[in-house]
């Protein structure tokens, strides 16, 4: 449906997001990409960077041999740098680092080496650049997820319900919180573009209850608009109980099994969209390929729920669900934030 052609739009457009990470002539900019990369979205960084008199150069790995039981697919969480120290300390000694990894250095275990180096890392999420195009990072995000963060950060706990059942509470005294808004200009820090989110993740033991997904919210890790209701149950971080009748619920229970992995099964972070340009029904738009999914992590109001690797609570796993909800409502210590999916007050 799109072809991987370079077009002068999308230069431009990379150029403004590089500007916007305040990029400046002759900064060494390393771009980091795979063997199996989106090679087109290698080039536009490229040359972009070169429009604006940066010094771009290449960090370019093999995609390595599978070691997961399981497809994966939009974890975060690249495992594509493989611990290799002369790359990680090229990356760490950049000004900026445009990440074109296929999974992304979010999550990776390198990504903390390489921001002590005081580098900035944008990670451009593996979407078609006609997605990226449309969710071109804007001005006004900024303020707005800053504000979100600051609400998480002196919030206690959250609690999140929906006309479907859902009934989670989680407790956020200790948790690791952020966030991004599509571009970063501060030495050190990470983000994603499409941007707009606000998340945490919980220390160990903190989320407990009830997550109940219904026909239209999303299951990223497979690309797939559930059609039938999933009914999780959550102790203490863990999932214990995948109900459901419908092929959702059983492709899930499957997946998660498959790892063999109790970890799998645990709380990763939970946040909320904020993106008023991501759509909810864009998914349903593009060829597998052609997405990464960021676009609906996005979305604002969404509540997203997600399992696997969490740093803060001491756990590892390649094992990965992200799950944005549509229709919740979430409370910061009782303050109501999201309202049936609609963001409230200062964060709208």
């Amino acid at each position: 449906m799109l072809n991987d052609r370079i077009e002068a739009k999308w230069i431009d457009l990379f150029a403004q997001v590089f500007e916007a990470c305040k990029v400046v002539p002759g900064e060494a900019c390393a771009i980091l990409s795979e063997t199996q990369s989106r090679e087109l979205n290698v080039m536009l960084a490229e040359l972009a960077l070169a429009r604006l008199g940066a010094r771009p150069f290449h960090v370019k790995v093999p995609t390595p041999v599978q070691s997961a039981p399981v497809p994966i697919r939009s974890t975060g969480a690249s495992d594509a740098l493989q611990q290799l120290g002369p790359a990680v300390a090229a990356l760490a000694q950049s000004g900026l680092v445009v990440d074109c990894t296929v999974e992304g250095l979010l999550h990776a275990p390198e990504l903390p080496d390489i921001l002590q180096g005081g580098a900035r890392v944008l990670m451009v999420s593996n979407e078609h650049p006609e997605m990226l195009e449309r969710l071109a990072p804007d001005r006004a995000l900024e303020p707005k997820v800053k504000q979100g963060i600051r609400m998480l950060r002196g919030a206690k706990a959250m609690q999140v319900t929906s006309p479907a059942g859902t009934d989670l509470s989680i407790t956020l005294e200790g948790a690791r919180v952020g966030g991004g808004w599509g571009y970063t200009d501060r030495p050190g820090s990470v983000t994603h573009w499409p941007g707009g989110l606000c998340l945490c993740f919980p220390n160990a033991g903190s989320v407990n209850g009830r997550l109940v997904m219904a026909p239209g919210d999303v299951n990223l890790t497979f690309k797939r608009y559930l059609e039938s209701t999933i009914t999780l149950t959550i102790e203490n971080d863990f999932i214990v109980d995948i109900a459901g009748e419908g092929l959702d619920a059983q492709l899930m229970r499957s997946y998660m099994a498959a790892w063999g992995d109790r970890e799998a099964y645990a709380v990763s972070h939970v946040g909320w969209g904020m993106n008023p340009a991501a759509r909810w029904d864009s998914l349903a738009m593009y060829d597998k390929r052609d997405t990464n999914g960021t676009e609906l992590r996005a979305y604002a109001g969404n509540f997203l729920y997600s399992t696997g690797a969490n740093e803060v609570a001491g756990r590892h796993t390649l094992g990965h669900f992200d799950l944005p909800l549509r229709g919740c409502s979430i409370a910061l210590d009782g303050k109501p934030i999201v309202i049936d999916g609609q963001l409230q007050g200062d964060l709208a």
